[in-house]
């Protein structure tokens, strides 16, 4: 049992090796407002798991942030602090440390304990439970019935609130649409994974229009792995839930996915499902499918397959022991082609990542002209881009890529090759494309909705 008293700091342990010789994990910083000791308002730096293992959050000094990249297990502590200078004291450094180490911000026997957790309580479940959807649903309830709405008045009108909101934002979508429905299912389609406040836009552009197309007997939705430890191409063996009921994994398509990769393949599929824990980019799709597709509360089941970027490494995984796009596109159509019945191929791709939030110096909700021309930078690039997605050129969009080495960070370039090459697409019809700012300029994120025709 722990001496360690409540609110005291985690002790500094000079005999463990791993905090001896820190090794920082994958982490997102963010900025923190805190109370100082005479009640005044002090910026602080945040620091949390970026791949979503650990919910512990460590608070630190902003002045922290040039020791971080140091952490990376081949320096001791002191060899830390001579390269630092600034007045850092190894003292402070042990309890920096201790806190990264207790929070499981560091590569060691606490981080190693969450991750285990983690992976037995994925194991045991059958679904995925729901997140940001399961937030949104809460957030209007909340609206109407104020901050202290109940868990019951959540669940009651939650799944019911939820449903309206998407009817409003495809009627607000498709109001002035030539055309606001499909006449057959398509091969395929295209919408973002964003937000829904930055991205219903282009959601709703595209589910709006399957309404009244034929049901599909299963849907792959290809995501963007944000967080995870996956190399190459990673599936889940789960279903998902939404506030709106549960999807059924596919599990005729795993398999027959399985079947075509063969043993060494189907282990590397699903090595890493563990990634779609906290994926948003599968998760997001779930209700605006449950609410198109759903008969009373049954869906259609879905499997969800989250693509590394293809322009990196020619198609390999990142370091050649993950999943190959080539083998996992394969295997796909193979199995697509060899099941009765329809399938819904799914792109969830967000296109260009632009502001100082992705690195870039302007702000973007300033009339300056270095916003402008990173504004005009964005919009030049999507076109170029979009227009090799339009013909369904998917190896000249990777080549493009690479090429120019994703100047506006378009993060979705993988889904949305493997969409095209699993389906042959000879033609991507788009439907809208958004540009979405956040509301202090930070972050300007684009997408598109689209469809590959039947």
């Amino acid at each position: 049992m722990s001496d360690q008293k409540p609110n005291q700091p985690p002790p500094f342990d000079p005999a463990a090796e791993h905090q001896a010789r820190p090794r920082l994990r994958k982490l997102r910083g963010f900025p923190l407002q805190a109370q100082g000791p005479q009640g005044q308002q002090v910026q602080l730096l945040g620091l949390a798991d970026a791949q979503q293992i650990s919910e512990r959050v460590v608070a630190t000094q902003p002045a922290f942030q040039v020791v971080l990249p140091l952490m990376d297990g081949s320096r001791d502590l002191d060899q830390i602090v001579g390269e630092v200078g600034r007045g850092l004291q190894r003292e402070m450094l042990e309890q920096f440390v201790a806190q990264l180490d207790d929070a499981g911000l560091i590569q060691g026997p606490s981080f190693e304990a969450m991750l285990v957790k983690h992976r037995e309580n994925f194991d045991n479940a059958e679904t995925l439970p729901p997140g940001s959807t399961a937030q949104f649903a809460d957030m209007l309830v909340a609206q109407q019935y104020g901050s202290d709405a109940t868990d019951e008045q959540k669940a009651e009108h939650g799944p019911r609130m939820l449903k309206e909101r998407l009817d409003f934002w495809i009627d607000e979508a498709l109001r002035d649409a030539a055309d606001p429905s499909l006449d057959a299912l398509p091969k395929a389609i295209i919408a973002p994974h964003l937000d829904y406040a930055r991205g219903w836009r282009n959601y709703a552009h595209t589910y709006g229009r399957l309404r009244v197309v034929d049901r599909p007997d299963r849907i792959v939705i290809l995501g963007t792995n944000h967080f995870g430890q996956a190399t190459g191409v990673c599936a889940c063996d789960k279903g998902y839930e939404s506030p709106l009921g549960t999807s059924p994994v596919a599990g005729d398509l795993l398999e027959a996915i399985k079947g075509k990769l063969g043993e060494d393949g189907a282990v590397k599929l699903l090595e890493h499902r563990y990634d779609h824990e906290n994926e948003h980019s599968i998760e997001l799709h779930l209700p605006w499918i449950q609410h198109v597709f759903g008969e009373g509360e049954t869906f259609p089941p879905v499997l969800g397959v989250l693509v590394h970027d293809p322009a990196v490494n020619n198609g390999a995984s990142y370091d050649d022991n993950g999943l190959g796009l080539e083998a996992f596109v394969d295997a796909l159509k193979g199995a697509i082609a060899d099941l009765p019945g329809k399938t819904l191929v799914v792109s969830s791709a967000d296109l260009s990542h632009v502001g100082q939030a992705f690195g870039d110096q302007a702000k973007l909700n300033e009339q300056s002209d270095a916003a402008t021309e990173l504004r005009e930078k964005t919009e030049s690039h999507d076109k170029e881009m979009l227009a090799h997605i339009e013909k369904g050129a998917a190896q000249d969009l990777v080549g493009a890529m690479a090429w120019q080495q994703n100047p506006t960070r378009w993060c979705s370039v993988g889904n949305l090759v493997a969409m095209m090459q699993t389906v042959d697409a000879q033609e991507v019809r788009l439907l809208n494309y958004h540009a979405a700012t956040d509301e202090q300029g930070m972050a300007l994120v684009t997408s598109v909705a689209g469809v590959v025709p039947a």
